[in-house]
């Protein structure tokens, strides 16, 4: 039977109070989808508010010579056009699917690090000993999820990467954020955040489970990431 992977996707489409659009960003969906769709997953896509998904268009535009992500943009938008709501297959959705993946963009900092049922069905994936995976603002739908036997942070005593605070300074977005999350995840934690040794470098870092990536550059192998876990 092949494989079931849920991507949920962020609904938030502002940039703080700048009011610029954001949303998700392409190559963070694009490149792991075309690993998990090659290899037979089937893959259901969800968001917080169902329906359409908003794309950030600046990652639509500094994607452009992508092959890969330029093909995903023209052939796929139904797929984040017309997302589950999220609360309608909460209740199952760790029985359901086999692994469980956030793509960033900067909406997951304004609604999925809040989001109660996004959080519930995180941990229960975690629960259940299944891949749990984001890739570079992704994380942010994990930093206030805990584990259901003892209450602690899902990221505790896990070595995890994100979206670096140095890479946030570079893009001039930092004083929109509503937190920083490489400093969200290095305290949640407990110290363990790591990151590439130059900003924008590929960073994936597998920890039991847990699958973390930092950057858009990050994605593709997020998706081997969470191919390989699957095949265990």
């Amino acid at each position: 039977m092949a494989p079931k992977v849920l991507i949920i996707l962020t609904s938030h489409d502002k940039l703080g109070e700048s009011g610029k659009p954001t949303g998700w960003f392409l190559p963070e969906l694009s490149h792991p989808y075309d690993v998990l769709k090659e290899a037979g997953c089937e893959i259901t896509i969800a968001s917080p508010n169902g329906g359409k998904a908003p794309l950030d268009p600046a990652s639509v535009e500094m994607f452009k010579q992508d092959p890969s992500a330029s093909a995903f943009f023209a052939d796929q938008k139904p797929l984040w056009e017309s997302t589950t709501k999220l609360s309608t297959i909460a209740a199952t959705a760790a029985d359901d699917y086999d692994a469980l993946f956030y793509p960033g963009g900067h909406g997951p900092m304004f609604d999925l690090a809040g989001d109660v049922t996004s959080q519930r069905v995180c941990s229960e994936f975690a629960a259940k000993g299944k891949p749990v995976a984001a890739v570079c603002h992704g994380p942010a739908a994990l930093v206030n999820v805990k584990v259901p036997l003892d209450g602690h942070s899902l990221l505790k005593g896990r070595e995890v990467t994100g979206f670096s605070n140095v890479e946030e300074d570079q893009m001039d977005y930092s004083k929109w954020m509503p937190f920083m999350l490489e400093d969200k995840m290095n305290e949640a934690s407990g110290g363990k955040y790591v990151k590439a040794a130059e900003p924008w470098g590929e960073k994936v870092v597998v920890d039991g489970n847990l699958i973390t990536g930092q950057n858009p550059a990050s994605a593709k192998a997020v998706g081997e990431a969470i191919l390989a876990a699957l095949k265990k």
